[in-house]
């Protein structure tokens, strides 16, 4: 047990081996691993994970079709941590100078990463993206993610999660820090970098959540000791406010959005009869096309809007005799649902207004609304 870090004590073990660097990082691994959080190597004095084999150097897969972790071994990084106790002794008791890492994921973390390098503050709308930073506003001053930090909190009304006493909190080399939530729902939230170009928290800022790992505490590389700091030791749930921030700033999988449907075959009969020709059928796929384009993306895209216009011209040609109505507003309805899945409600309300106002003008040309 890392007499520093406050672990509960694993009286299976000798006192003696704590005081060795082996006991204490074996210790720590195991603790870690007794709180549901899987563990992996890291390569002595580094923040890396420890080497592949051989094999997996020379001939590079995915780590689902390595038989190496079947195995035992420690190849492919935070793929292969493990809760496993004895696999947890195997390593560290044979390689006692590993470090140990820590798969957030698996284990339902996520840590924010604040860093405090010495580096020009980007532009302003990096600094905090999102949140546009007016140029009369002052930045002198402004140097570090504890500082971007701050201000996101402070804009939210919140103290700094740098300061929240309630978690477990550890002190990098350096000079940054690393503050661990716990998550408490089936989110799965998304790693980032801080002020990158795709999802990102603040400027200095990285997210560690699925796909990463985290170093734990007591981990010594050959810049430092990953120290905790203040009384908690285990991470308190993840706060609301910086959830709410999170989800803003893209750190959720896109929901699976099904391709755009196509006109049903039952609708496409039905157009067709009543146009005698193939005319009608053209005319409903022109007027689903802008509808079904909004399932491109997951949200924006003028999507109410462009239901409404669709649905008011779909009245005006059904007004017209032009389509179908039934027929026509089934396949109206199948490719809203298809862009936006789970909100069947809101489009039939969407479709009910714009249809109805459409089926009071009458349209002599397709496509267009008056």
């Amino acid at each position: 047990m890392p007499a520093e870090l406050q672990f509960p004590r694993s009286d299976s073990r000798p006192e003696a081996s704590r005081s060795t660097v082996a006991g204490l990082a074996l210790a720590t691994a195991s603790w870690c691993a007794r709180q549901g959080w899987p563990v992996h190597p890291l390569a002595p004095g580094s923040k890396a994970p420890a080497a592949n084999c051989r094999g997996c150097r020379m001939n590079p897969h995915s780590p689902r079709a390595c038989r190496c972790l079947s195995a035992g071994r420690w190849c492919h990084g935070f793929h292969a941590a493990t809760l496993d106790q004895h696999r947890i002794q195997q390593w560290w008791g044979q390689h006692p100078q590993f470090g140990i890492g820590v798969s957030c994921g698996p284990a339902g973390l996520l840590v924010v990463d604040i860093d405090a390098h010495p580096a020009q503050p980007p532009t302003r709308d990096r600094i905090l993206p999102g949140i546009p930073i007016a140029d009369h506003v002052d930045l002198t001053g402004l140097a570090n993610g504890f500082h971007t930090f701050a201000v996101l909190a402070a804009l939210r009304g919140q103290p700094s999660p740098a300061n929240d006493e309630t978690t477990l909190r550890v002190r990098t080399p350096s000079g940054g820090m690393h503050v661990w939530y716990r998550v408490t729902d089936n989110r799965r939230w998304q790693s980032s970098v801080g002020s990158s170009s795709g999802r990102a928290l603040a400027w200095q800022v990285d997210i560690r959540a699925n796909g990463s790992y985290i170093i734990a505490p007591g981990t010594t590389t050959s810049h430092g000791t990953y120290t905790a700091i203040g009384k908690a030791r285990t991470p308190a749930p993840l706060p609301t406010w910086l959830a709410q921030e999170l989800q803003r700033t893209g750190h959720q999988p896109a929901p699976h959005v099904p391709a755009p449907r196509p006109v049903p075959p039952r609708a496409q009969q039905a157009v067709s009869a009543a146009s005698g020709s193939g005319r009608g059928q053209y005319t409903l796929a022109t007027i689903l096309a802008p509808v079904e384009a909004c399932g491109q993306v997951t949200e924006g895209a003028g999507f109410s809007d462009t239901l409404n216009r669709a649905a008011y011209t779909l009245g005006g040609l059904i007004a017209s005799g032009r389509l179908p109505h039934a027929e026509s507003v089934q396949a109206l309805q199948a490719a809203a649902t298809a862009a936006r899945p789970g909100q069947e409600h809101r489009i039939e309300q969407i479709i009910r207004s714009g249809l109805t106002a459409g089926l009071d003008k009458p349209l002599r040309t397709s496509g267009r609304r008056p």
